[in-house]
């Protein structure tokens, strides 16, 4: 099964974090496999552009200056537009209470750095397998 560009063709995927070394990683590995890209470094930054680009997956680092993970994830699930939406969150420690915090703003998966291309791409077959 050597289709992979295809599967992700015209996707869009928004990565925010706000360490640059982690948006490049996931741009460099989301646009390899075929999707469109959008990165923010802060939830601040990527409001904006996910109301009027209206990415079809999020992944958002927990830990974050001016707005942080939940944060945007919970502002997200209370606007109807991005209800659902799925956001992937993005953490540097593999801490249950995180896991659970998430879940609780409405992230459906937690993916812990440094991820990698299957971990990215697993996560989005697994919410938008109709795409």
């Amino acid at each position: 099964m050597d289709n992979n560009n295809s599967e992700f063709t015209g996707l869009k995927v928004m990565v925010i974090d706000d360490s640059k070394t982690i948006r490049r990683t996931a741009e460099s590995l989301l646009s390899k496999a075929g999707c469109t890209v959008l990165t923010a470094d802060n939830g601040f930054e990527a409001l904006p552009i996910i109301n009027t680009q209206r990415p079809d997956i999020i992944f958002i680092d927990i830990m974050m200056p001016r707005l942080d993970g939940y944060q945007t994830c919970s502002l997200l699930k209370n606007n109807s537009d991005f209800q659902d939406t799925p956001v992937i969150m993005l953490s540097s420690k593999d801490g249950l209470f995180d896991r659970a915090k998430g879940r609780v703003v409405g992230a459906k998966q937690y993916l812990t750095k440094p991820f990698t291309r299957e971990d990215l791409l697993g996560a989005i077959r697994n919410y938008l397998p109709n795409k």
